[in-house]
């Protein structure tokens, strides 16, 4: 609830690095989200009971345009999800200790390896 748009993302990154969360992968298709830490901490987040039906076909460039305008705030979580969902974006993978967020497809390529700024 924290993540409106994606502007907001760098803000809770340092929310969930202060807590002991070192890496965690979200779902496109219903957002649910699994966290880790140190000592095999776990926990996987519900999800949403909406739905997406995530694309087989993978088109970058227009994930990278929606992404953009998300980062830039034009969007909310939720149409990002559903940006995602259309141009093959399947999960993401965020690593606090490298500050990345890697993007993959359905088919575990990766489509997008970002550097997520603080």
């Amino acid at each position: 609830s924290k993540v409106k748009t994606g502007a907001d993302f760098p803000k809770y990154i340092q929310d969930i690095i202060s807590i002991g969360v070192s890496s965690f992968e979200t779902f496109v298709s219903d957002n649910r989200t699994n966290y880790y830490g140190a000592n095999n901490f776990s926990l996987t987040s519900e999800g949403f009971s909406d739905k997406w039906l995530v694309s087989d076909k993978c088109n970058i460039e227009q994930f990278k345009s929606d992404l953009i305008s998300h980062q830039q705030g034009n969007t909310d979580f939720m149409t990002f999800l559903a940006d995602c969902a259309k141009s093959g974006v399947e999960r993401w993978v965020v690593l606090t200790d490298k500050m990345t967020c890697t993007y993959y497809d359905k088919a575990n390529n990766e489509v997008l390896i970002e550097k997520i700024g603080c």
